[in-house]
């Protein structure tokens, strides 16, 4: 199994900037890709923004140009720098990883951290 702990979500105004990490834990596992998603109140989880154990990126339209999720691979670890924070950005944010664990793919998700913008 592997686990993902997410922590930096909190309370800020409009305009602000919040910081997002994950730290995966386990045995003898290797990620592929690491991302976030989110789901905000009455709708359905969407994807973030994810990066590859190469450094490749996508991301939402939504977040293009003010959000910016980044890697440390030695701390296995993934980031989501959250610029220029709109209302419209709260929601709980969810860090997903997958890969291989004892010989076995596997896809995990973190229990969530939620972000509030206030206008």
């Amino acid at each position: 199994q592997v686990q993902l702990v997410e922590s930096g979500g909190g309370l800020v105004q409009a305009g602000g900037s919040l910081r997002l990490s994950c730290a995966a834990s386990g045995t003898m596992f290797s990620i592929n890709t690491m991302g976030w998603h989110r789901q905000a109140p009455g709708k359905q989880r969407e994807l973030v923004a994810r990066i590859t154990r190469g450094g490749s990126t996508n991301y939402a339209d939504s977040v293009k140009g003010r959000f910016t999720v980044s890697r440390d691979n030695a701390k296995n670890t993934v980031y989501l720098q959250m610029n220029s924070l709109e209302p419209a950005d709260t929601a709980i944010y969810y860090c997903n990883a997958d890969g291989v664990v004892n010989f076995r793919r596997f896809d995990s998700w973190g229990q969530g951290t939620q972000v509030t913008v206030s206008s």
